[in-house]
């Protein structure tokens, strides 16, 4: 089968991305502006990339390796959640930058959506010094978190990345990770990097923004003729595969009762690359992605459930690094 499909099997899946601390308040009367709101707040650990690579390894996928980027302030934390999740981290200390910090406002209501307040921090500052070609040994697919772009050195990380994968003959994947970034960015800018994709995962609010249509499965169609698969994520209404200009296939949703759906397109994006590299095809890694995307939606946070979580990094607290981080030069 073609490569830029599926890849073979028992090689690892590399994530390059963000990681990142979410500060989750679910609030179940609307904000008041001006005054107090109560809500139930948590501080746990998250990151698009982070959290798609640690769903992968939920998802039985047996090697997963995740570079990414973070201040001193939290990097042990975020390297013991990591290595408890089943995922081979690589981060790099970033030297002046503190860890990048997402507050979720979540409506507690039926339909728990959310909305983010992002400082990115040290997430995002990502350079091509931080890459190795050495990554990708033994590694069959490669994914970028969408929010590499937005920021000039991790756009030039993921386009070092992204050449040493097509080089080598490996596919890569990109989530676009946010329509608000997608139209700062520049909807040209980002269609120029995807035509050297081989999957993309975009939400359908995101594939009918790319394409300027209104219908999502027509949005998918028209981005797979740039990309040769396109899984456009919709929600409760599951999912659209389309392959290189063809009708979607329509994968439906698994039913779930939203607690909180921050992180449910990562929990799929995940789930759908194990599967992907365990040889399913893409409709039925698209079933196993629904499937995760519900178990991520029933519990609050992004990352799948445990039984136990260290606790959270003390505010302000320098946490020293080791082996497996890299504290990276001064400038």
């Amino acid at each position: 089968m073609d490569h830029r499909v599926t890849a073979g099997r028992d090689e690892a899946l590399l994530v390059v991305g963000d990681v990142v601390t979410d500060v989750i308040a679910r609030h179940l009367r609307p904000l008041a502006a001006g005054t107090d709101t109560a809500a139930a707040i948590r501080m746990l650990p998250g990151g698009a990339g982070a959290n798609v690579a640690c769903w992968a390894a939920h998802a039985r996928c047996a090697d997963v390796r995740l570079l990414g980027r973070v201040g001193q302030d939290a990097a042990a934390w975020h390297e013991r959640e990591l290595i408890a999740a089943g995922v081979r981290p690589r981060l790099v200390v970033d030297p002046t930058a503190a860890t990048g910090t997402v507050i979720c406002l979540v409506d507690a209501g039926a339909a728990a959506e959310r909305t983010f307040l992002t400082d990115s921090g040290a997430s995002l500052r990502l350079e091509p010094a931080d890459w190795s070609d050495a990554l990708l040994e033994g590694v069959g697919r490669l994914h970028l978190s969408g929010y590499l772009l937005f920021t000039e050195p991790s756009r030039e990380l993921a386009r070092t990345a992204l050449a040493a994968a097509r080089a080598r003959g490996v596919p890569v994947s990109l989530d676009p990770a946010s329509a608000g970034f997608l139209v700062r960015l520049g909807l040209a800018r980002f269609l120029a990097f995807a035509q050297e994709l081989d999957v993309l995962l975009p939400s359908r609010d995101e594939a009918c923004l790319l394409t300027g249509l209104p219908d999502p499965a027509d949005a998918a169609a028209k981005l797979s003729r740039l990309v040769p698969l396109v899984v456009a994520k919709a929600g409760a209404d599951g999912a659209l595969v389309a392959r290189s200009g063809s009708t979607p296939t329509r994968v439906p949703a698994t039913p779930a009762v939203p607690q909180d759906t921050t992180g449910a397109g990562d929990a799929f994006t995940g789930a759908f690359l194990a599967a992907l590299l365990a040889g399913a095809d893409p409709e039925e890694a698209a079933v196993r992605g629904c499937r995760a995307g519900a178990e991520a939606v029933e519990q609050v946070g992004a990352r799948p459930p445990r039984p136990e979580r260290g606790d959270p990094p003390p505010a302000g607290a320098l946490m020293t690094p080791s082996a497996r981080i890299r504290p990276a030069p001064r400038r």
